[in-house]
């Protein structure tokens, strides 16, 4: 009886353990002493690719998110935006939404994700976000 429960046990353990290790801290984003803006930078892997970030901002401050890429390159991203208190404040429209601003801020961490734009090509490779708050 007890071989029987073996496989199913050992394939509960490694899924529990593929899902930690695809889990992803959200990396912080910080600012230099005195800087407006920042750049947060990372690698995604086709369509199921994500990167979480965090900024804490201060109520009544204007965040903005844009994509850096240079015009020939084909690497769209779309970002959405969570705030402090889990409401997503993305305004989605019929482009791959790369860009997105915020004002005025709730006071806390935002939540920004990065997920490659499905309206485009899939693609492999890194990615910079400009991150700014005023």
């Amino acid at each position: 009886m007890k071989k029987k429960f073996l496989p199913a046990f050992v394939f509960i353990l490694a899924l529990f353990g593929a899902t930690n290790l695809f889990a992803q801290k959200a990396q912080r984003i910080t600012f230099k002493s005195g800087a407006k803006q920042a750049f947060a930078t990372g690698n995604l892997n086709g369509y199921r690719g994500k990167r979480v970030f965090v900024i804490r901002v201060r109520r009544g401050q204007t965040l903005t998110t844009e994509q850096i890429k240079s015009d020939s390159s084909n690497r769209y991203i779309t970002v959405y935006l969570k705030a402090p208190n889990g409401a997503d404040v993305s305004d989605s429209d019929a482009s791959c939404n790369n860009r997105k601003r915020v004002s005025p801020t709730r006071a806390g961490d935002y939540r920004i994700e990065v997920v490659e734009c499905r309206k485009a090509d899939a693609w492999r490779g890194s990615f910079r976000l400009k991150v700014r708050v005023d």
